[in-house]
C-alpha cells in the first residue's frame, strides 16, 4: 500500500502538459535537423551531378558555402532546444509542486515567479523565430514542387520542352547559367532517380517538424502562463494566511492578556 501511494504521490507531481509539449518539441525539432540535414546534402548531390556546379575557389560565398552554414545552424539548433526542453520540464516540476503545496509549508519565492517571467519572454521569441524558420523551410519545398512538377509535366506532355533556371531562385548569379531543360539526358536521369524524390520529401517532412516545434511553442506559452498565474495567485494566497494567521495570534494574546488581568483583579 505504502509503495502504491507514493506512486500515486509521484504520477500526480508529474507535469503533463510541459511534458506533452516537451515530446511535441523534441519531435518538432528532431524531424527539422535530421530530414533537412539530409534534405541538403541530397540538394549538394543533385546541384553538383544534374546541374554541373562546382564549388567556388576562395572565400567566394556561393550555393555550397550557404548550405555548409545551414548544416551548422541545424547543429546549435538541435544542441540549444534539447537543453531548453530540460530546463522547461524541471520549471514545470517546481511550478506543479509550488500548486500542490499550495497549503502547506512550501514558500513560493518572488525568484520563482521571476524565472517563470523569464520564460514566458524567451519562449515567446523562439516561436517567434520558429514561425520565421517555417516559412524559411516552405521556400525550398516550393523549389522542389515546381522542379517535381515541370518532372511530371515532362512526362505527360510529347515533345514540351520545359526548362528550369536557378537564376530565377537566386541560387546562382544572373552572368551564370545554369539550368536543365526536358530535352536534355541529365534532366531525364534526375526525374528517374530516387533522389530527387527522397530530397523533396525530406524537405517536406523538415517543414512539419518546424510547424511541430512552433505548436510545442504556443502549447509551452499557454503552459507557462497557466503557471506563472496558479503561482501568482498561490502567493497572494500565502500572503493572506500569514496575515490571517497572524491577526489570529494577535486576538489570541490579547484574549489571554484580558483574562490574566481579570484574574489578577479578581484576586
Amino acid at each position: 500500500v505504502g509503495c502504491f501511494e507514493c506512486c500515486i504521490k509521484c504520477l500526480g507531481g508529474i507535469p503533463y502538459a510541459s511534458l506533452i509539449a516537451t515530446i511535441l518539441l523534441y519531435a518538432g525539432v528532431a524531424l527539422f535537423c535530421g530530414c533537412g540535414h539530409e534534405a541538403l546534402s541530397g540538394t549538394v548531390n543533385i546541384l553538383q551531378t544534374y546541374f554541373e556546379m562546382t564549388r567556388s575557389a576562395g572565400d567566394v560565398i556561393d550555393a555550397f558555402t550557404l548550405i555548409d552554414i545551414f548544416k551548422y545552424v541545424i547543429y546549435g539548433v538541435a544542441a540549444a532546444f534539447f537543453v531548453y526542453g530540460i530546463l522547461l520540464m524541471v520549471e514545470g516540476f517546481f511550478t506543479t509542486g509550488a500548486i500542490k503545496d499550495l497549503y502547506g509549508d512550501f514558500k513560493i519565492t518572488t525568484c520563482g515567479r521571476c524565472v517563470s517571467a523569464w520564460f514566458i519572454m524567451l519562449t515567446y521569441i523562439f516561436m517567434l523565430a520558429w514561425l520565421g524558420v517555417t516559412a524559411f523551410t516552405s521556400l525550398p519545398v516550393y523549389m522542389y514542387f515546381n522542379l517535381w512538377t515541370i518532372c511530371q509535366n515532362a512526362t505527360v506532355v510529347d515533345g514540351a520542352n520545359l526548362c528550369l533556371d536557378l537564376r530565377q531562385y537566386g541560387i546562382v548569379t544572373v552572368g551564370e547559367e545554369k539550368k536543365v531543360c526536358t530535352s536534355s539526358e541529365s534532366f531525364i536521369k534526375m526525374c528517374d532517380s530516387n533522389e530527387l524524390n527522397m530530397t523533396f520529401h525530406l524537405f517536406i517532412v523538415a517543414l512539419a517538424g518546424a510547424g511541430a516545434a512552433v505548436i510545442a511553442m504556443v502549447h509551452y506559452l499557454m503552459v507557462l502562463s497557466a503557471n506563472w498565474a496558479y503561482v501568482k495567485d498561490a502567493c497572494r494566497m500565502q500572503k493572506y494566511e500569514d496575515i490571517k494567521s497572524k491577526e489570529e495570534q494577535e486576538l489570541h494574546d490579547i484574549h489571554s492578556t484580558r483574562s490574566k488581568e481579570r484574574l489578577n483583579a479578581y484576586t
